[in-house]
């Protein structure tokens, strides 16, 4: 299995909008203006908030954890200077299915995720505040 991945942009000949692809070869637009569609540093976000919510899934599953639905809202903070990075980031996950038993396990799939599994959060800067947290609704 080959670990290089690729993608296609190309331009939609409209203000900021973009339309890419991976290999799935299904066209998504991404918009600098947020119009058509979210905006690069948006796409970043929905990438992390993605990455890792597979992951918990994944090890969760693995776990033999009830799960019927799972959701994270993450925001983040960027610089006032350019680069306009993140600097702060607040991740939070929303799970229904798991009992209070689960607690600790649901603690475990996060860590796992942030600390060794996420590709998009271990590409980002090491110095990135992020702090997660979970519920069970």
């Amino acid at each position: 299995m080959s670990h290089t991945r690729s993608v296609h942009l190309r331009w939609t000949a409209e203000g900021q909008a973009f339309e890419g692809r991976g290999a799935a070869d299904r066209w998504i637009t991404i918009d600098g203006d947020s119009t058509e569609g979210p905006s690069p540093t948006e796409s970043l976000l929905l990438s992390l908030a993605a990455c890792m919510a597979i992951d918990v899934r994944m090890i969760l599953e693995k776990g033999r954890v009830p799960l019927r639905s799972l959701e994270v809202e993450l925001e983040g903070d960027r610089r006032e200077d350019v680069p306009r990075y993140f600097h702060r980031m607040r991740m939070a996950f929303k799970l229904a299915g798991p009992g209070p038993e689960h607690g600790a396990k649901i603690e475990r799939a996060i860590d796992l995720s942030r600390d060794k599994y996420c590709s998009v959060l271990h590409t980002l800067r090491p110095d990135l505040d992020l702090r997660i947290s979970f519920e069970r609704v």
